[in-house]
This record gives structure tokens, sequence and C-alpha cells, in this order.
């Protein structure tokens, strides 16, 4: 045979030896190709998350892709080997999937949380429990009461859409108060009382067991715009934690029985938990005038009217808030796999028993610790320092790697019980910092104390109720620590 037959044999056979290795492993290649796509979907959530720091995003592109080389390069082989890369692809793919899964619902939670740029009024009207009115067309013929002292304007839009609802015009009788309207309704004066679901608290404060006496017959929500500036996170700032207790969404205007500042230096680690007692006896700026009001019913005209108040009790700008549903601190705690408090004190509270120093915490345990008061002779300051103590023992818990174990539940109990008009950008700066920056951070607690006393309150009218006076040595005390630490001392 020629040469030149032999030199065609060997280009065909060497045709054909490719063809083969192509087509060799097919199934392992398809597996390598998948992992391929969820490395791009996993790439491309982490990046748009943010908080990951640059050079971190870097190796983990570089490594997904030497991943992706070494294993598509194993399928070409002759032996036996690249089952091991299949096998090592699927797993990989798993964890790309979980990952990618994981990402995406955290960039949803933080989208969900953050950016809260309204607050909202919920209207009702009112029954007696043993009222036979199913719907609002039932209570045509009811007679209504509304109340005058506060909240005219949300209270007209209601009577708009009831009017509207009936189709007809009705005409309420008035009350001073909300606490007047709900003795006249229980009393039979009227069949059915309009207010802002946010005065329930004031209402109970004064008429024992009114909830189980009454119903909703119908509601009404009414949204308000908050204005909203983004700022640099890099640089300190204050946060205004509002501990408030609700059924329904987070963005409805409440008392704010948990009142926490967090002054935040990103620059020094350091931070200063600032408790003030939810029955601070103080003016509410633009709305009671030079009338006093508890601190706690400022948040009953919305968040910005507890931010307000505490920056002008203070003297300070508060940039951003957090609402935090605090009957659902069972579900954040537990989350977390418990927190490790530490108390003051010995006592005993709703069928559980705290010992004096560090005690490790479940949700139902954290959440009785933080609201005991009658117990200690301080009672709402100490209640305070305790609401502080849970604070810190969550922060730092979730500033610690063990916070990964769980982090699927924590999102999910933070979504659904967190509101904060930190914007998701912003918050994903600050992980990033933290992320690039790995230091520990450096919590402090103090807490405002005052004198107790009972006295009427822009909220509640005529009613008396107890209130505490501010302590102006302790105000001043902590408006200098603040100031310390925002100014990196």
């Amino acid at each position: 045979m020629t040469r030149s037959g032999n030199h065609k044999r060997l280009q065909k056979k060497h045709r054909c030896t490719i063809k083969e290795i192509l087509r060799r492993h097919w199934g392992g290649k398809v597996a390598v190709l998948i992992q391929l796509l969820l490395s791009i979907v996993f790439g491309a959530a982490v990046w748009y998350s943010g908080f990951v720091p640059g050079i971190y995003l870097a190796a983990l592109y570089l490594m997904l892709l030497v991943l992706f080389g070494v294993l598509l390069g194993l399928q070409f082989v002759r032996n036996k080997i690249y089952i091991a890369g299949i096998l090592i692809s699927v797993l990989i793919s798993a964890a790309l999937a979980a990952g990618s899964y994981f990402m995406i619902r955290t960039n949803q939670m933080m989208s969900d949380v953050g950016g809260a740029t309204y607050k909202t009024d919920n209207m009702v009207v009112v029954v007696r429990a043993d009222d036979p009115a199913r719907s609002l067309t039932d209570a045509a013929d009811y007679k209504f009461g509304i109340q005058t002292s506060q909240d005219q304007e949300n209270t007209q839009k209601m009577l708009a859409d009831i009017e509207e609802t009936l189709g007809s015009q009705i005409s309420p009788t008035e009350y001073e108060t909300a606490a007047e309207e709900a003795q006249a309704l229980l009393d039979g004066e009227i069949d059915a009382a309009v207010y802002n679901e946010a005065f329930t608290g004031i209402i109970e404060e004064t008429i024992e067991g009114y909830s189980d006496q009454v119903r909703i017959l119908y509601q009404f929500g009414i949204d308000t715009v908050l204005e909203q500036e983004e700022v640099n996170v890099e640089e300190p700032f204050n946060i205004y934690i509002s501990g408030i207790d609700v059924a329904g969404p987070i963005t409805m205007n409440s008392r704010s029985d948990v009142n926490i500042i967090m002054t935040v230096n990103p620059n020094t680690h350091k931070i200063l938990l600032t408790t003030t007692p939810r029955d601070y006896y103080v003016t509410l700026p633009g709305i009671s005038g030079e009338q006093r009001d508890k601190l706690t019913h400022a948040g009953i005209y919305g968040v910005d009217v507890s931010m307000n108040t505490l920056e002008s009790i203070y003297g300070i700008d508060i940039t951003y808030y957090a609402r935090v549903n605090f009957t659902s601190l069972i579900e954040i705690v537990d989350a977390l796999g418990g927190v490790d408090v530490y108390s003051e004190y010995a006592f005993e509270s709703r069928g559980y028993e705290f010992l004096q120093g560090m005690n490790h915490m479940n949700g139902e345990q954290a959440l009785a610790f933080s609201r005991e008061r009658y117990t200690f002779e301080d009672g709402d300051n100490q209640r305070g320092k305790n609401q502080e103590a849970v604070l810190k023992a969550i922060l730092e818990k979730a500033m610690s790697p063990a916070v990964l174990v769980n982090a699927s539940e924590i999102i999910t109990s933070v979504s659904d019980n967190v509101e904060t008009n930190m914007s998701r950008s912003e918050m994903a700066r600050f992980i990033n910092r933290q992320l690039s920056d790995g230091s520990s951070w450096e919590i402090e607690s103090v807490a405002a104390t005052g004198t107790g006393d009972n006295q009427m309150c822009y909220s509640s009218g005529s009613e008396i109720l107890y209130v505490m006076w501010p302590d102006a040595a302790s105000l001043e005390a902590i408006s200098t620590k603040m100031g310390e630490i925002l100014a990196g001392k």
C-alpha cells in the first residue's frame, strides 16, 4: 500500500477517534452543562444581592469556572474516573441550586422588609360581640358614634367610605375621646363605634376586658406616604427600634411598647442601645402641642411621630426605623436557636425561672423576660433594661457565624415580622462592609429613667393614666453618650 493510502487511513481513524470521544459520556457532559447554568444563576444572585465584597465575588467566580473546566475535562478521559466527575458535578449542582434558592429568598426578604415608604391607619367599625350584624350593609339603620379629640382627617375619610358603601348619609353621635365612645357602645347608647384601631390600646387602659366585649364589623385601611432620603450607611447613624403588638399588617399604626434607639458607628464598630420607657410623659411634636402624652401613644399617629418625639427628647437625628412585631420575638429567637441573655436579677415570670447572670432562652422565655415589670421595684425602668438585654443577645447571635445554621428560618421570621425604611441597597452596603471588615462589635446599653405619676394624657382626654416624668439628668447623660458614639470617641 502506498504511503498516501496509509496517511488517509490514519486520518480517517483519527477522525473516528475524535467522534467517539465526543460521543462518549454524553450524560456526564449534560450534568456539567447543568452545573454551568446553575453556576451562572447562583453567581448572578450573589452579585445582585450586593452584600458580598468584590474580592470574595471574584474568588467565587474563579472557583466556579475552575470546577466547570476540571469536571468537563474529566468527561473526555478513557478510564472510569469520569464517573467520579459526574457524581461531583451532581453534588455541586445540588449545592448551587440550594444556594441560588437561598440567595433569591434573601434578596426578596430584603426587598420586602426594607424601603418602607408608608404607614397604615386601620379604621374600624366596631359593634358589640353579640350584635347580629355580619356586614356593614346589615348596619344601615344603626346609630354610629365617632370620637372628636384626635384623628379627625382619617375619621372623615372613614365616614365617607361608610356612606359610599351604604349608599346613604349617616349622622354620627360625637364623643370627646375613643374611650367615651367605646363605653357608649357597651352601654347601648350607640350601635356601632367608628375609630382608628390604634386607639384600642388606649381604650383597654380604661375599660377592662373591652376587646372581649366587641368585634370588628368593618375595616378600611388608609395609607400615608412617608418621606425617605437615602443616606450613606458608612457614616454613623441612629435607628429607632419600635416594638409593637398587632395582629394585622406590620405597617399598621399601633402603640409602641418598646422604644429603643440604636446608635451605630460603623467605623469604630460601637453600638449604643438606649431604652426610653413607654410611659415617658412627653409632648408629641406636631400632634399634642404643649399637652403631654405617653411616649407609647406616639405610635398611634405613626412611626414618624415616635421618631420626632425621641429626636426632641435627646436632641438627635434619627435616620432609620425598624418596626418589630414583638409577639413574633418568639419566632425570631427560636430561628436563631435561642439566645444567651444576661439578667441583673433572679426572678420568675409566666412560669419561667430566670437566674441572676447568663440565661439561655428560647423564644417563649425571651418574651416573658422582656415583658415582666411587676416583679421589679423599678418597674418599667427595669423592663426596658431587660428588653435591651434581649436585643443585645439577638444582635450578638445574628452577627455570629452560628446564624448560618438556621438562616432559612431566620429569613422567614424576619420577612414576616420586621419593617424598616432602610432600603435594600443600604442594607446590602452595610452587610458588605461588615463582611469586608469582619471586626466584632462592642455593644453598650443605657436606659432613661423617671418618676411615676398619674396624669391626663392628650390621647385619652380627661382619663387619668399612669405616666413617668422624665429625669432630666438621665436624658442629658444619654444624649452626651450618643454624641460620643457618633463622634467616634
